[in-house]
Parts: structure tokens; sequence; C-alpha cells
């Protein structure tokens, strides 16, 4: 009995070990030039602080109209144990992954003004806008190279900047990697953390920058629900979503 109950345990760990090895999400982040650590997901969100928003699992969202899609499952905020890390616009952010295995697919970068306190924020409900975002950058669809090699090629991490005229407040930042290596299956691995903004900007985006997450995507876009390996040859790749707000 005691053998078993090991071997059973044992399976379970090496379950969980090969679900992280095959996904994944961001760890941390070095907002002009001080590192925050995330959430740490499989483990309760008791005692843990943050700038992160709760995420529990490295498994990916695969329905573009997912409710979890605004910031993972179940982006809850930490309450007491909630952090936001206060950054000039205009400053880097890089966000750490953990070493990451999928290779095709886009990188996203969102952002949302809270309109006061994003503690309290239900971000599915937030105004998103996109600071950036990356492709496929040469060659064709199923060999080319892609934004997420690019990624994987700089130690699994992407580096953006806030808009420099971006008005002052607090905002959600929100990284997003679009996996398409599966056959016409999606799969979703968004990130989001809390900002404090400052600066003398007075920019904010409007129209058609401005989308609701879930909401942003569909199944039928071009981008999502995609079979990269029966298009050889096909040397373009349109990026789901609104456009990116510069700050102009």
């Amino acid at each position: 009995m005691f053998i078993s109950a090991t071997f059973a345990a044992l399976a379970i760990a090496l379950s969980q070990m090969s679900q992280v090895s095959a996904h994944g999400g961001v760890l941390s982040y070095n907002i002009a030039g001080t590192t925050y650590q995330g959430f740490k997901a499989y483990n309760t969100p008791t005692g843990q602080s943050s700038i992160q928003r709760e995420w529990d699992t490295y498994n990916p969202i695969t329905d573009p109209t997912s409710g979890s899609l605004s910031c993972n499952s179940n982006g809850a905020s930490l309450g007491s144990g909630q952090l936001s890390a206060t950054v000039a616009a205009g400053s880097s952010i890089t966000a750490y992954w953990n070493t990451w295995p999928h290779s095709i697919g886009p990188v996203m970068v969102y952002m949302a003004s809270c309109g006061g306190s994003c503690t309290s924020a239900n971000t599915a409900s937030l105004n998103w806008f996109k600071i950036d975002q990356k492709g496929l950058i040469s060659g064709d669809l199923p060999t080319g190279q892609w934004a997420q090699g690019e990624l994987i090629a700089d130690g699994s991490s992407w580096t953006t900047s806030i808009p420099s005229s971006l008005a002052p407040g607090e905002y959600f930042i929100r990284h997003e990697l679009l996996a398409i290596h599966t056959s016409n299956q999606p799969q979703f691995y968004p990130e989001c953390a809390q900002l404090k903004v400052t600066g003398s900007g007075t920019a904010q985006p409007s129209g058609s920058y401005l989308v609701k997450l879930p909401g942003a995507y569909k199944m039928s876009d071009p981008g999502v629900g995609i079979d990269v390996y029966s298009m050889p040859g096909v040397t373009n790749y349109t990026i789901p979503g609104p456009a990116v707000w510069t700050g102009n």
C-alpha cells in the first residue's frame, strides 16, 4: 500500500512537471531596472504578494471567447497582497516566461486604464489597447521565424516600452502569447500585472484602438483558427486584435 501511494504521488508530480514543461506563463518582470516576482501558479494565493494577478495553471486558454481571456484563470486580485509597480511613461518592461517551448505564433502586449484602483477592477470590463505586437518575421507560416522564436532566443523574455505620451494613472499591462503550433487550435497565454504610471503625458487611446477581452478575438479570425502546416509558401500572417497604439 505504501509503495502504491508513493508511485501515485510520483505520477501526479511528473504529470504536473510535464504540464509546466509543455506550457507556461510569466514568472517575473523587470520594470525600469527593478525586478518584480510574479504570482506562483499551483500555489495558494494566501500569503503571496505580487504586482501580477492570480493565475492558477500553466495550461493554455483554447477558447478565444473564454471569460478568463483578460488575465488568465482566475485573474483574481490578491487583496492585501496585491501590489502595483510605479513606472514612468516611456520606460521599458521585460516579461520573463518559464523556458518557453513553442516557437510558432505572435507576441502581443496590451494595457488598460483602470480609471481608479486596479486592485478592485474587473479586468473583463476594462477597455484594452495594444502597445506592442510582432508575428511572422520572415519565411513562411510553417517553417519561418516567428516572434515567439525571437522570445525563446532572448531567454524566454520580451521587452516593450510604455508609450511616453500616456497619461498618468493606474493601468494593467497584459502580455500574451498566442501559440498556433497545433492545427486549428489556438492556445492563448495571457498574464496581467498592475502599474502606476507617472509622467506629464496627456494621451489616451480611443475608438478602434480599444477592445474588450474577451471580445477582441473570435475563432474565425484569420490569425486565430489557423492551420499553419496547410499553408506552405504563405508569407503573411494577420495578428488578431486592434492596431498598436503608439501614443501619437
